[in-house]
């Protein structure tokens, strides 16, 4: 059963914590300021993820939610994975929360993405590990189930968002140069997005409505996305 919650908005400190941390991008600065990053994100970003999550669930029955804050729930860890990159700053400048599909958190879902002075809404699937790259080029490639999928995505871009997931410059083996639906095939991972400034109402309740409303729009593509899954694992 999940705690209850009642979420407020992110107070202006949550702002001017991520600004101050992308300028002191180290360890001492971070312990020194871990009580503002506690107070201004972490507590509102728990009651976000549990109001959030059950507004998701009115277009999403399935979707999972977690307000736990140790990586392993919906609120991403703030420290940065380091190993493999010549950028070593130890920490993120952004928070960055996942609702997803099915018992897999790295199935499509909901994504949301607070990087001031930006806020990011996503709705998608990340990568397509092997398998699902087979399946889903020839999810595409279906007369039926990849026009629908072209036919949603032209409507959600037609809306203002913007459609991304493109990785590969050429068409994959086995496909004609002029598929009519060539420019998907050349996806590893597929998603949909609003990108703006962060608006007023990240100070509010009213986030939860600006959120929904954004997400609702972009939904058909998680739509497609979950029979998708299913008839992968089928």
């Amino acid at each position: 059963m999940i705690e209850q919650y009642h979420f407020s908005g992110f107070p202006p400190a949550a702002v001017r914590f991520f600004e101050d941390l992308a300028r002191h991008n180290d360890r001492d600065w971070f312990l020194a300021h871990k009580p503002r990053y506690q107070e201004a994100v972490l507590d509102p970003a728990r009651a976000f993820v549990v109001e959030m999550g059950v507004r998701l669930r009115r277009v999403a029955p399935q979707i999972q939610f977690d307000p736990r804050t140790d990586g392993s729930g919906s609120i991403f860890r703030i420290h940065r994975d380091v190993r493999f990159s010549k950028d070593k700053s130890p920490y993120k400048t952004h928070l960055g929360i996942f609702f997803w599909e099915g018992g897999r958190k790295w199935g499509p879902g909901f994504y949301f993405h607070l990087e001031p002075p930006r806020l990011q809404l996503y709705v998608g699937k990340y990568v397509f590990d092997k398998e699902e790259l087979a399946t889903w080029r020839a999810a595409v490639a279906d007369p039926v189930r990849g026009a629908a999928l072209a036919k949603l995505t032209t409507k959600i871009e037609n809306k203002g968002y913007e459609l991304g997931g493109q990785h590969y410059k050429r068409v994959p083996a086995g496909f004609a140069a002029d598929h009519p639906r060539v420019e998907l095939l050349k996806h590893d991972s597929i998603w949909v997005r609003h990108d703006g400034p962060v608006p007023a109402e990240l100070r509010s309740r009213e986030l939860l409505d600006f959120c929904q409303a954004h997400y609702k729009a972009m939904s058909p593509l998680h739509g497609w996305l979950r029979e998708f899954a299913a008839k992968t694992r089928s």
